[in-house]
């Protein structure tokens, strides 16, 4: 059973702590996404678990046993970079068996690997090619290739797509998703900033956020249900719509007072005590739906709209200062700039936070 643990794991470079104890459980077979804002500390946690990276404090324990000293060729990790770091005067194949001619496998036993894995990334036609002669997508199978070939304990990511264009991000995102189906036993860690690679990819995602985890949980997990308003902004695009409030009315569902005066029932419990507090109230963009009835959380006035075809976007200004609130409409709407729009959503996906961005949910 290949599984991980990280204990209290610090790291310092001088007297700057980057990392700040890091305590998780990694079972085996499971997708691990580390998520987080540039300079979170996900890139440095994953080369600390690789041995890239000298480990401050703390313990990192590869199948129940402490490997804080072990070399990283001796860890049973494989790791692919952002770069694809190919040799240019190699070709696919020569590539794919170099880390295995250097363990001095047999000959056979480095074909075989190298043909399978070709197989299972489709690059068998492009075995004699050499890097030059790819694209960027390709590359970067070839780099996951080699890690294969190995055969590892853990496939280390770290964020592999960032080079690719668009169109090439997605593919191979489809490419590593169905790598990790065909390797159920193998555990992986992947380091990216984007959220839909994380939740398209992750059976956990981590959230990082100046070296400490703010959340761990399933993708929609986190989505539904965010401890702290970092998360909830965090994961989403557009961004959680967060509004200044005032608790008004507690019990089995809590009134709050909006910003504007506007009011809004929640569907969350709270205790008498938090009548009178200060919050944040939250809402997603594609909660929100435009509405005509006197009943609606808020009104304002839409300062841009974006016409994207499957959705549209609505800013409205003025209810939070130097920023708008945006409503994520699907299909295309008759709302023109200018025009005063009322919107509601349902109670259920409602999110209160209370003044420290704790989630009243998760008190």
């Amino acid at each position: 059973m290949t599984g991980l643990v990280l204990k209290d794991i610090r790291k310092s470079f001088g007297a700057v702590d980057v990392i700040h104890g890091i305590d998780l459980d990694i079972k085996q077979g499971e997708f691990i996404v580390f998520v987080g804002p540039s300079g979170c500390g996900k890139s440095t946690l994953l080369r600390m678990i690789a041995g890239l990276e000298e480990i401050t404090g703390g313990d990192l324990l590869i199948d129940g046993e402490r490997v804080n000293d072990v070399p990283p060729s001796q860890r049973g990790i494989a790791m692919v970079f952002q770069s694809y770091a190919l040799y240019p005067h190699m070709t696919v194949y020569e590539n794919m068996a170099f880390g295995m001619r250097i363990a001095r496998e047999s000959r056979q036993e480095i074909d075989r690997r190298v043909r399978a894995a070709a197989e299972t990334l489709q690059l068998t036609k492009y075995l004699d090619r050499l890097p030059k002669a790819l694209s960027g997508g390709q590359r970067q199978r070839v780099a996951i290739g080699r890690a294969i070939c190995r055969n590892p304990k853990v496939f280390l990511f770290d964020e592999p797509l960032s080079n690719l264009d668009a169109a090439l991000r997605v593919a191979t995102r489809i490419e590593i998703a169905r790598l990790a189906e065909r390797m159920a036993d193998t555990t992986m860690i992947y380091v990216t900033h984007d959220q839909v690679e994380a939740m398209t990819l992750a059976d956990r995602i981590v959230v990082l956020s100046a070296g400490h985890i703010e959340q761990v949980g399933a993708p929609l997990e986190l989505y539904e249900h965010p401890d702290n308003l970092f998360v909830a902004r965090f994961l989403g695009s557009p961004a959680m719509n967060v509004i200044p409030a005032s608790v008004t009315a507690t019990g089995a569902t809590t009134t709050v007072e909006l910003k504007g005066g506007a009011t809004a029932t929640l569907a969350i419990a709270t205790a008498p005590g938090e009548a009178g507090k200060s919050a944040s109230f939250g809402v997603r963009p594609e909660d929100l739906r435009i509405t005509t009835d006197g009943d609606f959380l808020f009104e304002g006035t839409v300062s841009i709209v974006e016409a994207l075809g499957e959705v549209t976007l609505l800013y409205i200004e003025g209810l939070v200062e130097g920023e708008p609130i945006i409503a994520k409409i699907p299909g295309i709407q008759p709302v023109a700039r200018g025009e005063s729009v009322r919107f509601t959503a349902e109670r259920s996906k409602l999110h209160l936070f209370d003044d420290s961005g704790k989630s009243y949910r998760a008190r």
